[in-house]
C-alpha cells in the first residue's frame, strides 16, 4: 500500500507537471519562441525557372503582453533576413481575445510593417478579426476596413478582391486575394463572408501562374485548378497540436486543413501556423511562426529551421 507521504510526494509531482505545462503553454510558446518553418516545392502550373523566395507572415494579433508593438517589429526583422524576393500579410492584425494588459494600435502595427523590405514588394489582406474590429464595417456591411485603409496608406496594397500581376526574373506571376468569409457577425455562429473568387480571378487577364491568398483555409475547396497555390493562416494550427493533430481547429473541415503543406485533387493549399492567439493567449505545440517558402524547386520539402529559433 502506498504510504501517504509517497501519495503527497506523487500528487505534488502531478501538481508541478501541470504547472509547468500550463507555464509555457500560456507563457513560454505564445509569448517568447518564434521559429521559422521552410517549404520547398513546385506546384501545378509553376516554371521549373521561375525561383521565388516568399516570406509569410500570418495572424500576429498585436496585443500586451504576448504579442507587444517591440515584439512586431523584432519579427519583421528576422523576417527581413530571410531576405525574400516577396513579403506576404495574411491579416488579422488585430488581437482576438480579451486576455490582455493592454491595446496596439492598428496605425502602429502597419507603420511597423512598412519596415518589411523585398524586391518586390509588400502585399497582404485582411483577415475575420480586422472585419470583426471594425464597428463601421459591421454596421454597413462593406470594407474597406479600418486596417485595409492603414496599410494601404502605408504603402502595403491590401489584396481585398484584387489581383496584381508582378514580374520576376523575367517572369509573370500573379497575386490575387479575396477577403473574409466570415467578415460580418450576423448572430453568434452566423457570419456573412466578403470573399468575390470567381470575380478576383476574372481579374488575370493571362496564363501566368497564379498565387491566391485567402486569410481562412475553407476557401479552398472552392479554389479552381488554375490557382497554383493558394496561402493561408487563420487556423494557427490549432493553437494546440499533439503528434501532428489539432484537436480543436476554426474551420468547418476540422483538421482537414488545419496546418501545413496540403495537397487535394492536384491542387495545393499552405496554411501558416501565424504569430499570435485568438480567443485565448494559448499555444503547445504550434510555436509562433514565420514561413519562409520557395517556389520552382522540384523537391518538396519541409522543415522547422531551429537554428532560426529565437525569443520573439
Amino acid at each position: 500500500m502506498i504510504s501517504r507521504r509517497s501519495f503527497l510526494r506523487w500528487l505534488s509531482g502531478i501538481a508541478a507537471g501541470c504547472f509547468t505545462l500550463g507555464s509555457y503553454a500560456f507563457a513560454i510558446e505564445p509569448g517568447f519562441r518564434l521559429v521559422v518553418v521552410r517549404y520547398k516545392m513546385r506546384p501545378p502550373r509553376w516554371p521549373s525557372n521561375l525561383s521565388l523566395k516568399i516570406c509569410i507572415l500570418a495572424d500576429p494579433h498585436c496585443v500586451e503582453p504576448h504579442m507587444p508593438l517591440a515584439r512586431w517589429q523584432r519579427i519583421i526583422a528576422t523576417a527581413n533576413e530571410t531576405q525574400p524576393d516577396l513579403h506576404l500579410l495574411l491579416g488579422d492584425f488585430a488581437a482576438g481575445h480579451r486576455w490582455r494588459t493592454g491595446t496596439v494600435n492598428v496605425d502602429d502595427i502597419a507603420k511597423a510593417a512598412m519596415a518589411l523590405e523585398a524586391p518586390l514588394g509588400t502585399y497582404g489582406i485582411c483577415g475575420n478579426h480586422d472585419w470583426w474590429d471594425d464597428k463601421a464595417a459591421q454596421k454597413s456591411g462593406v470594407g474597406p476596413t479600418y486596417t485595409e485603409t492603414v496599410f494601404t496608406a502605408a504603402g502595403i496594397p491590401m489584396l481585398e478582391n484584387r489581383a496584381k500581376r508582378l514580374e520576376h526574373l523575367g517572369h509573370p506571376f500573379w497575386l490575387t486575394g479575396t477577403s473574409s468569409i466570415l467578415a460580418i457577425k450576423r448572430r453568434p455562429g452566423r457570419y456573412e463572408g466578403r470573399a468575390k473568387l470567381a470575380e478576383t480571378l476574372a481579374l488575370v487577364t493571362d496564363d501566368a501562374p497564379i498565387i491566391h491568398l485567402a486569410h481562412e483555409p475553407d476557401l479552398f475547396v472552392d479554389m479552381p485548378s488554375r490557382v497554383s497555390l493558394t496561402l493561408s493562416g487563420h487556423t494557427h494550427g490549432g493553437q494546440v497540436r499533439l503528434f501532428g493533430y489539432s484537436p480543436v481547429t476554426p474551420s468547418r473541415f476540422g483538421s482537414r486543413f488545419a496546418y501545413g503543406h496540403i495537397v487535394e485533387g492536384g491542387r495545393h493549399l499552405l496554411v501558416s501556423g501565424g504569430l499570435g492567439c485568438s480567443i485565448a493567449p494559448v499555444r503547445f505545440g504550434v510555436p509562433p511562426e514565420i514561413v519562409v517558402l520557395e517556389l520552382g524547386s522540384a523537391d518538396h520539402q519541409d522543415y522547422t529551421d531551429l537554428r532560426q529559433v529565437r525569443e520573439g
